[in-house]
C-alpha cells in the first residue's frame, strides 16, 4: 500500500541533494500519492526552502505549491484529492 502523502526529510541536505531526492520521489510517485511534503527546516533552511520553491512551483508534475502551517514545510500539490 503506498501513502496519499509522502514525507521527505531533506533536513542537512544541500540543494542539490534535496534537488535529487524529490525528483526520485517525483519519478517514484504513482496516482495514489497526491502531495509530497518537503521538510526542510526554517532557521537553517532557508536557502534551502528558497530554491525548492523556486524550482518546483513551474514543474510539470506539480500542480501547484502550498506552505505547510510550520514555516519549515513546503507541499508539493500534484493533484487534487476527492
Amino acid at each position: 500500500m503506498t501513502e496519499a502523502v509522502r514525507e521527505l526529510d531533506l533536513h542537512g541536505m544541500s540543494v542539490v541533494q534535496a534537488r535529487v531526492a524529490v525528483d526520485a520521489a517525483l519519478r517514484r510517485a504513482d496516482k495514489s500519492v497526491y502531495r509530497i511534503r518537503l521538510i526542510h527546516g526554517y532557521h537553517s533552511g532557508n536557502a534551502l526552502q528558497t530554491e525548492l520553491r523556486r524550482i518546483y512551483k513551474n514543474h510539470p508534475k506539480v500542480l501547484r505549491l502550498e506552505l505547510g502551517l510550520n514555516a519549515g514545510i513546503t507541499e508539493l500539490v500534484l493533484r487534487e484529492y476527492y
